[in-house]
């Protein structure tokens, strides 16, 4: 059993910063590429930013410049690190990660429970 535990969302007044983190935990051979998703209200849930198991980095355009993913591969954790924060990044915000079981050998895509962040204006 794998979990995804993601903290640090929170209200934040617009042009202020919040840095979420998000752990996995469990029955882990190798992390592949994570990231970070968010849904806002009536919206699709859509890429705000990937790494991968190399720190190779991909980034949504509304967020290019203003956001950043890092990784742990030590503590299983993925960052980010958000400055210059709109009202329209207010969303819920998903952890994903392409994880290996360790058995059987298998690859899976696990989802952690969503952490809220709003930004005032």
């Amino acid at each position: 059993q794998v979990q995804l535990v993601e903290s640090g969302g929170g209200l934040v007044q617009a042009g202020g910063s919040l840095r979420l983190s998000c752990a996995a935990s469990g029955s882990i051979f190798w992390i592949n590429a994570m990231g970070w998703y968010r849904q806002a209200p009536g919206k699709q849930r859509e890429l705000v930013a990937s790494i991968t198991s190399g720190s190779s980095t991909n980034y949504a355009d509304s967020v290019k410049g203003r956001f950043t993913i890092s990784r742990d591969n030590a503590k299983n954790t993925v960052y980010l690190q958000m400055n210059s924060l709109k009202p329209e990044d207010t969303a819920v915000y998903y952890c994903n990660a392409d994880i290996t079981i360790v058995a059987p050998p298998q690859k899976y895509y696990y989802w952690g429970q969503g952490t809220q962040v709003t930004v005032s204006s």
